[in-house]
């Protein structure tokens, strides 16, 4: 297998949950620290892409931080800034949101695993794909920088472009029993069943924030 990196997305506006997502606390981190640390257990080297004049926690200084070049435009700017950063340490990356931090990494390398000879490895539960839960080739370069220009915004327009392996969540429960992996964390609610799955305490200051 080629040489597979990370990147982590946090540049959305979490407006649903009504505070930045990559700083929530998450045990004795924040959650993009959880996200980046686990995965990081899988793969390297690792990017976070970020918006522009986001505040971020402290990342180790083998994280590379890259800023979203055009705002507002949806994970597949994210993913190709990500990618552009990445391409001359590694082949493919596993890109994933910040907002996942049940990640298991086992889940990662089945992933890794199901590339193959393709140019992207997507899970698919039906018909819902799981676009930042996937493996990308940084060969999609060139035609997710045509998508980006022609304003088709949506990562799933870039699975009619290249050659790319659908795998049914049912192969990866193996991996991740429960597929936590999967389970982004949107609203408050989510993030507190997140804590309470990983068996940690809410801080209360941050449950007043939300709401709760």
């Amino acid at each position: 297998m080629s040489k597979v990196g990370g990147i982590v997305l946090c540049g959305g506006k979490s407006s649903r949950m009504g505070l930045d997502k990559a700083l929530l606390p998450f045990g004795p981190e924040r959650m993009l620290q959880r996200v980046v640390r686990l995965l990081s257990t899988v793969v390297a080297p690792t990017v976070v892409v970020a918006a522009e004049g986001q505040e971020l926690p402290e990342l180790p200084g083998t994280v590379t931080i890259v800023r979203d070049l055009r705002p507002e435009r949806g994970p597949l700017e994210g993913m190709g800034a990500g990618l552009e950063a990445i391409a001359p340490h590694a082949d493919a990356a596993y890109i994933t949101a910040c907002d996942v931090p049940l990640l298991e990494p086992a889940f990662v390398r089945a992933m890794i695993a199901r590339l193959g000879e393709n140019d992207a490895a997507v899970p698919t539960d039906g018909a819902l794909l799981h676009p930042l839960s996937a493996v990308y080739r940084t060969s999609v370069l060139g035609p997710l920088r045509e998508l980006l220009a022609a304003d088709r915004l949506r990562p799933v327009f870039l699975y009619d472009r290249v050659p790319t392996a659908k795998v049914s969540v049912d192969e990866l429960r193996v991996a991740d029993p429960q597929l936590k992996t999967l389970l982004n964390l949107n609203q408050p609610a989510d993030y507190l069943a997140a804590l309470a799955q990983a068996g940690l305490e809410a801080d209360p200051e941050i449950l007043a924030a939300l709401g709760k």
